[in-house]
């Protein structure tokens, strides 16, 4: 395939977005690298992205808060066409016990990968960011233009500064980049090889439900039922997690062909649809044909209260297009869980 030639350095490839992500880019005819410090995921993705696609990908277990150890990794690999940087720490209410963690974290990491890609030329960059940079929007859908609110946590700030370095950085060097905002992925690969397995607590809705429904948790509590919304829970916009690695390997696809040498584009990823956390466990309990246990708690430090996406320049500019349905997501999710029962991973 045309893209065989391509080499692309995947960062936090082995967490939930990234290992989906590398199914996707295999399929698609790149050369991959990861590096992934295994901090909050599992040297087993690696293992499940090989049943799927037959390809054992290399992994570097470096730091990248580290410089000397990252440029190392671009000195031995020689030629990176791009870099899809997913590595990041990603929980809101973590972000807001342990601000000072996550800013270090998140903007380190982040201005270390484009001092590489500055010094070894590296054309691409696929950044993930958030739809937590839109805060509590005024207006729903948010598109892309939707001036960015106060972010509600320090998670959410260090997506919106990360932005800002990459705008700023684009101004002054050669690099072409997409910042993609996505929503709530959710679900797992179709194969049951691939799922959310985070090493802490889960703090996702989706694998929080899966696990009240198999036993790890007493009860699944919705944070938070006072809101002003149509059932008093939080809104938000779930998409399965294959529909997100697929945006990736398009917008990284849609980099590679630009002429320009120079560039930052912004692209929402969701479905469209927002759906209360009510209605996200009707819909697990009509998919899998279980009752779930569930109680009314207080509501969450920086939660907002509703978010969705206006999805129409992903659609046009990338030629992507949401495949999966909420019922796939939760039938999906609920597979793997069970998986995690019945299989020994390290």
């Amino acid at each position: 395939m045309a893209n065989k030639a391509k080499k692309i350095l995947v960062t936090g490839a082995a967490g939930y977005i990234g290992s989906h992500t590398l199914v996707e880019l295999i399929h698609n005819g790149y050369e991959l690298v990861s590096i992934d410090n295994l901090s909050n995921s599992y040297a087993s993705a690696f293992e499940g992205v090989k049943a799927i696609t037959g390809v054992q990908v290399k992994n570097y277990l470096i730091d990248l808060c580290d410089l000397a150890a990252l440029r190392k990794v671009f000195k031995e690999e020689e030629k990176i066409d791009g870099i899809i940087h997913f590595a990041a720490k990603k929980y809101v209410n973590e972000s807001v016990k342990f601000p000072l963690l996550y800013y270090h974290n998140n903007l380190e990491s982040l201005i270390n990968v484009l001092q590489c890609c500055a010094e070894f030329e590296v054309p691409n960059l696929v950044f993930s960011s958030s739809c937590s940079v839109y805060g509590n929007a005024e207006h729903l859908p948010v598109d892309e233009n939707c001036p960015l609110a106060l972010p509600e946590s320090p998670y959410a700030q260090t997506k919106v500064i990360g932005e800002q370095i990459i705008q700023d950085f684009v101004q002054v060097n050669r690099l072409k980049v997409s910042l993609l905002r996505y929503f709530n992925p959710a679900g797992a690969h179709s194969s049951g090889h691939l799922g959310e397995r985070p090493k802490q607590e889960a703090l996702n809705i989706v694998p929080r439900i899966t696990g009240a429904a198999m036993g790890k948790l007493p009860v699944f509590q919705v944070a938070g039922h006072d809101y002003p919304t149509r059932d008093g829970t939080c809104i938000r916009d779930y998409i399965h997690v294959s529909d997100i690695a697929q945006a990736h390997t398009l917008a990284l696809e849609w980099l590679i062909k630009q002429e320009d040498a120079s560039l930052c584009e912004v692209f929402n990823l969701g479905t469209g649809e927002g759906h209360s956390v009510l209605e996200m466990i009707n819909a697990f309990e009509k998919a899998n044909q279980i009752q779930l246990n569930y109680s009314l708690e207080a509501r969450r430090a920086g939660d907002v209260v509703a978010i969705y996406a206006d999805n129409t320049k992903a659609k046009n500019v990338l030629h992507w297009q949401p495949r999966h349905s909420l019922e796939e997501m939760m039938r999906s999710a609920w597979e793997w869980e069970k998986n995690l029962q019945n299989k020994n991973f390290d």
